[in-house]
This record gives structure tokens, sequence and C-alpha cells, in this order.
């Protein structure tokens, strides 16, 4: 399965997702979506299949959203947040949590900036390793939005509650030294394809069901109660789209000016 956003490759039992859209540093349009849930699905229905490598081309892993590509078609926002039950993960959200829904070791490799969408698709990987020189950031409260795609789900698993809470809130990059300080990453390489192969050579020498099973065990230990965190997510993210703070922070980034505030709603 290929095509020129995303490819997807499966050679030697191992399956490599490549995001290729280098030319806009990897940023997410709907197509992009599309491709990476149809992708693991693919990967989903293949028992062959004993591990997942997520890399991107180009010197940035993924940039986030392409905002302007995807605002200006509100059906496509729709398409993206729309769920049948709130507890369902949309499709904003089926592009992380769909790494866990693999029984099967998912590895991300990273360079460049892994920031927004890229950096929360990322999350639902069960490893990930980055270069030295990269750099990640949550940055949906830049454009007075919350994280939407299944983040605060993998990051209470990964971080203290302060940890997480800064980091989302704070919206800025972090190096990775940093990401790897705050166990956000799981490795930190100068070579991403030795530490990635040297990583798969462990794992393919090990039972593929004892893999899968020790990876259901841990997913088991640690969710909390997802669907209540998948509809609240959904429910906090359309009413910050619809608020008036929201419409200040967009005109005042495109404005590069400081936004004047209206008093928060009850949350």
């Amino acid at each position: 399965m290929s095509n020129k956003l995303i490819q997807l490759n499966i050679e030697n039992q191992i399956a490599v997702i490549t995001f290729n859209r280098s030319d806009k540093l990897n940023a997410l349009n709907f197509s992009m979506f599309i491709a990476i849930d149809r992708a693991i699905k693919k990967i989903k229905k293949d028992k062959y299949i004993r591990a997942v490598v997520l890399k991107a081309n180009g010197n940035d892993f993924c940039t986030g959203l392409d905002v302007a590509s995807v605002m200006k078609n509100p059906m496509q926002v729709f398409k993206l947040l729309f769920k049948w039950l709130p507890g369902n993960a949309n499709l904003a959200q089926r592009v992380t949590l769909g790494w866990q829904s693999l029984s099967i070791p998912v590895i991300a490799q990273i360079q460049g900036r892994c920031w927004g969408g890229g950096m929360q698709i990322v999350l639902g990987a069960d490893y990930r390793i980055a270069h030295v020189e990269s750099s990640f950031s949550i940055m949906e409260a830049r454009w007075g939005l919350c994280p939407d795609m299944g983040a605060s789900i993998q990051l209470s698993k990964l971080m203290p509650y302060d940890k997480a809470l800064w980091l989302t809130t704070h919206a800025e990059p972090i190096n990775a030294q940093q990401a790897l300080e705050q166990n956000l990453i799981s490795f930190i390489a100068n070579d991403l394809d030795e530490k990635t192969n040297a990583l798969l050579g462990q794992i393919i020498k090990k039972s593929p069901d004892t893999v899968s099973s020790i990876k259901r065990l841990y997913q088991t230990s640690y969710d909390s109660n997802n669907r209540k965190i998948l509809a609240r997510e959904t429910y906090n993210q359309i009413r910050l789209l619809l608020s008036k703070n929201t419409k200040k922070v967009i005109k005042a980034n495109q404005q590069k000016q400081q936004a004047e505030f209206l008093p928060r709603s009850k949350w």
C-alpha cells in the first residue's frame, strides 16, 4: 500500500510507514489522516507482521496539522471529529490510538520537529527513538484549542500530572534531552536506523505471542476509562472551536499580536 503522502512497505515481517510530505514539513492534511487510518487497519489484519516502524522523509518528522488545508474545508473538520458514540475514537484520535490497537510493538523514529499532531501521533507508539537534535511540542493551546487526538490518554501513562499539564499548556518546543528527562521519548540516538534495528533485533528474537501478550497485559494495567477520556477530548475541542476566545487567538496569531480575551466560560 502506498500513496504519495503515506507509504507502507512490509519486508521481513516489519511494516514501515513513512510520512512523505517533506515539501510541507510533513504537516498533516486530511488525506494523510485517512491514509494512516487505513494503513493501521491493513497491518492489523496481517498476523505475520512482527513490528511497525513509523518514520518520515525529510528533515522533520511532522510539524503538526496543515491548518490552512484542513480549515478551508469545514466538512473535513467535521469528519475528523465525528463519532457515532461519545466514547468511540474519531478519525483524529484513531491515528494516535490506532497504534495501541495493534498487538505488535510500534517504534516511532523521529528527526527534526515533532510538533502538534505529529507529537500526538508518536505518543501512540510503544517506543519513541529521537535524534539528538529533534524537538517536541504539543501546540494546540497556541490556537486556543486543546489536544484532541488521544494525547491525554497516552500522556497520563508517561508523565506526572504537572509535567503533562505544563507541556500542553506551555505549548512551546522542548529539545530531545528535555523530552527524555520527562519520559516523553524512550531513547536518543545519533543514528536512528541503527538504534531502531537494534531494538527490532531484540523483538524478533522473542516469540510473537509473548511480545503481543506482554503488550496487552501492560495496556490493561495502565489503561483508565479511555472511553470517558475520548468523549471529554472531543467535547472540549468542539466547545473551543465555537469559543469567541478561540477566534480571538486565531485572529491575533494571524496579525502577530497578543489576543485580548473575554472572561472564560464555565468548564
